[in-house]
């Protein structure tokens, strides 16, 4: 079990797909695999300071990938996270200037 808010959230996922739903306020981040979506919310509101409305969670599967001709490997598999902020929340301010 993760013990406090930084080993729950582990970092923001910075894509052109999650980019455009920032105006929304929805943010999207890698999270611990054993973390539910309450004590994702409380980490959220812990470390940046906002009102979480809503949290999304999705196993993603690692990829498979070849280093050579035959050891076929896989990329580790991670849980995903789409916040969704109230709409009186501020912003929350490392996904500021990306957009």
């Amino acid at each position: 079990m993760a013990t406090n808010a930084y080993d729950i959230i582990k970092r923001p996922i910075i894509t052109e797909q999650s980019m455009s739903e920032i105006d929304m306020k929805k943010y999207v981040f890698e999270v611990a695999k054993d973390a539910n979506k309450i004590e994702i919310a409380k980490a959220i509101e812990e470390i940046f300071g906002v009102k979480v409305a809503k949290v999304n969670t999705l196993n993603m599967q690692g990829k498979e990938k070849r280093t050579g001709r035959y050891p076929a490997g896989r990329r580790a598999s991670w849980k995903k996270a789409m916040v969704t902020l109230t709409a009186d929340s501020k912003s929350i301010e490392i996904f500021e200037g990306m957009v």
